[in-house]
């Protein structure tokens, strides 16, 4: 039996449990709820946008990333399936836009890197056809532009670049990428290219000390100059300086249970929310000063139900919404900030 877990907060906090319930109950994973109560004070800073997307019929496949167009108002979702579009697209009100499969084999991660003057979707294709072990980029509409590695064959080469599994990417404005390769694969490493696709730095090494990975699933950066990788196998997330490749530290003190599935920053840089797969979990870590790691801090979590398995995520850098690809469900959920505190119910 599915749990679905919520801070309760008075009347409003159940009727908006009967709305998911009402949303949910046709789900073959969510169809049953046993409605437990945290009474801990809890900062509320997410509400569930139940009318995004309009028509979740489109989802018709297994949800793996999604990604945000903060700048043109696009979400894109990569899905996995047998003769079904591996890619969707969606506006930021949740109005299907079309979808397309060209090059596309088995989607892992994907991201948006848009410009006033380029609209671009990157993505990590972990398949194993013609198309896998690659990093791409296409156009809006599906018109594939890049391919990095050796389509269709794995490897741990760097001249050429050769991927194997590679989970997730970032690219910064500047055009400079950060890749996370080796989602179970050949390799465990963090690579950065230039926007000329030359490396400026990596670290390729399984292990479980300092700068050493053991399956890095996502990476992201902060307005500090600071890499920060889901170090998911050693249940941590590590720290390196953007320019140098420098390790600057970690945090493990959160994430005894299972290590962090996705890492996104929230627009204004005071939080980190991190995805943990298998407990079905969302946390909002507090973000270190500038100058320091320390010690990880969750300000709030959002407890998803069982099976649910939030896989990777993305936070809109215009609105703040969290959009959380699901494998378990089977769906992509958004969720909006409330910017509010809200005590426990009889505090």
């Amino acid at each position: 039996m599915a749990r679905f877990w919520v801070c309760v907060a008075g009347a409003g906090f159940f009727l908006a449990f009967l709305v998911l319930h009402s949303r949910f109950c046709g789900s073959p994973v969510l169809r049953n709820f046993t409605f437990a109560v945290s009474w801990r004070t809890e900062k509320i800073l997410y509400r569930l946008d139940v009318d995004w997307p309009k028509h979740p019929e489109y989802f018709s496949g297994t949800t793996f990333c999604v990604a945000v167009d903060s700048l043109n108002g696009l979400v894109y979702i990569g899905q996995r399936g047998d003769n079904i579009p591996k890619i969707l697209v969606f506006t930021e009100d949740g109005y299907f836009l079309r979808a397309w499969n060209y090059t596309v084999d088995t989607p892992h991660g994907i991201f948006a890197a848009s410009t006033l003057y380029e609209q671009s979707i990157w993505i990590t294709d972990v398949g194993s056809g013609f198309f896998g072990h690659t990093v791409k980029k296409y156009s809006s509409f599906g018109d594939l532009v890049q391919v990095l590695g050796t389509p269709g064959k794995k490897g741990t080469g760097l001249n050429p670049l050769q991927f194997d599994n590679p989970a997730e990417l970032y690219v910064e404005d500047t055009g400079d990428i950060y890749i996370v390769d080796g989602d179970g694969g050949l390799n465990n490493r963090l690579i950065k290219l230039s926007q000329d696709f030359m490396i400026l730095w990596l670290h390729g090494e399984n292990g479980t000390g300092p700068a050493k990975f053991n399956i890095p699933h996502s990476v992201t950066l902060d307005s500090a100059g600071r890499v920060w990788v889901a170090d998911r196998g050693n249940k941590r997330i590590q720290v390196f300086d953007k320019d140098t490749g420098e390790w600057l530290g970690a945090w493990n003190n959160c994430f005894t249970e299972e290590g962090p599935s996705s890492v996104r920053f929230t627009p204004d840089g005071k939080y980190l929310i991190v995805a943990q797969l298998n407990l079905s979990r969302l946390s909002v870590v507090a973000a270190p000063p500038v100058g320091s790691i320390g010690e990880c801090s969750v300000i709030s979590t959002i407890q998803l139900a069982d099976q649910v398995l939030p896989h990777l995520l993305e936070v809109d850098k215009k609105t703040g919404a969290v959009y959380v690809a699901e494998i378990g469900a089977k769906q992509v959920q958004k969720y909006v900030p409330l910017n509010s505190y809200v005590p426990a119910f009889g505090s």
